[in-house]
Order: structure tokens, then C-alpha cells, then sequence
């Protein structure tokens, strides 16, 4: 999956080299706590909480007349997820950790622009990519890092604040399909420990940016 968006990726720069209009989008704001869980048997579960935090990052989108627009983004949230977990292969009864971790998103978004004057420019669009998840348990040190598929929904508005420079605000919804995992995640890190579901992970926030379009492209 890597090698292939990649790929796209590669291919969306090298046309945004020729593009009529290009934008730089920055973006920071707010995303709220999600809840992950999963209930393999009474001895394997997990439950917890990823925190809500700062998320922020960047964006290159080109614009194709008359049909919206094509972004790579990129965005990162440092948070933690204070977790109560167990599995047979643990003793003593269930343990709590608040794990850190580090959410990358990678995503290639399409938006469609609804203009509705030379200011005020709403929009809505949807994107696919790859997450990518790093935790680390304080109490252990041990660490641990996965990929996996991912897709985001959003809508907002760009108001332009001069000919190139426009302040953007939106709402995002960002999802990775059984991204969070005992196995993968939320266990001590020895061998053997760990369990065998998944929770997927949504993650709702509101953002704000500057919007910077490239004078001459």
C-alpha cells in the first residue's frame, strides 16, 4: 500500500508542476477524544481512550478548472491513550498504562469548490491514504508502529483575506479501519502477549489555516 500511494503521490506532484493554479493549505486546530475498544473473551479486552489534542500540517493542492481540486496532505497529532487492558497471557489481573503516541496521517484528498463570491469560497471533499500509528509504553519503553488504510471526510469554507492569501476553517472526520490493536498496541510488549481484535478509530475535530495560492502557477 505504501509503494502504491506513493506512486499517486509522485504522479499528482508532477502534474501540480504544470497546473494553472496551485495552493499551499496549512491547517491546526482541535480533535476531540475517541473511545477504542475491543472485547475478544472476559480474559482479552482492551479499553481506552485516545486524547484530545492539537493536530496540525500541510497540504499541496492543484486545482483543475471547473471540477475541484486534488491535495496531498500531510498532518500530525501527538497524544496519549490512558488504556486498561487483559489478556491470557498476562498475570495478575488487569493492567493500566497511558501509552504515548504519535498519529501521521498521509492523505490524497479531492474537494469541490463552491464559490459563492470573490470571498467566501465553501467547500466539501473526501480523501483516502494511510495512517500511521507510533506508541510507546512509559513503563516499559518498549514501542511499537503500524500502517494501515484510512479515509477522511470534510467541509468548510476558504475566506479570502487578499488575491493569494485566504483564512480556511472546517470540520474533518478521520477514520483507520481496525487501526488500534492489543496485539499491535496495548500490551507489555513481551512475547506472546497481546490480543487478536481490532478497534477502528474515528477521529472528529474543527481546523483552521491560512491558505497561501501561488502567485504565477
Amino acid at each position: 500500500m505504501k509503494n502504491t500511494f506513493l506512486f499517486l503521490a509522485l504522479f499528482i506532484i508532477s502534474g501540480c508542476a504544470m497546473a494553472q493554479e496551485l495552493r499551499v493549505n496549512t491547517y491546526g486546530g482541535y480533535i476531540f477524544k475517541d473511545k477504542v475498544d475491543s472485547y475478544y473473551s472476559s480474559s482479552s479486552y482492551f479499553n481506552g481512550q485516545i486524547q484530545d489534542g492539537f493536530r496540525w500540517g500541510a497540504g499541496l493542492e492543484y486545482h483543475i478548472p471547473n471540477r475541484g481540486a486534488i491535495e496531498i496532505q500531510y498532518l500530525r497529532q501527538d497524544t496519549s491513550a490512558p488504556t486498561t487492558y487483559l489478556d491470557t497471557g498476562f498475570q495478575g489481573g488487569p493492567r493500566f498504562t497511558d501509552f504515548d503516541m504519535a498519529i501521521n496521517w498521509i492523505m490524497l484528498n479531492g474537494t469541490r469548490y463552491f464559490p459563492v463570491s470573490e470571498v467566501v469560497e465553501p467547500f466539501a471533499g473526501v480523501g483516502i491514504g494511510m495512517g500511521i500509528f507510533n506508541v510507546s509504553n512509559p513503563d516499559t519503553r518498549n514501542s511499537s508502529s503500524a500502517t494501515k488504510f484510512s479515509y477522511n471526510i470534510r467541509g468548510g469554507a476558504n475566506f479570502w483575506l487578499s488575491t493569494n492569501v485566504a483564512f480556511r476553517a472546517q470540520a474533518s472526520l478521520f477514520s483507520a479501519t481496525q487501526a488500534i490493536g492489543g496485539g499491535l498496541y496495548f500490551g507489555t510488549g513481551g512475547l506472546g502477549a497481546g490480543l487478536s481484535s481490532y478497534s477502528s478509530l474515528f477521529q472528529f475535530g474543527f481546523e483552521g489555516g491560512l491558505v497561501f495560492r501561488i502567485p504565477g502557477s
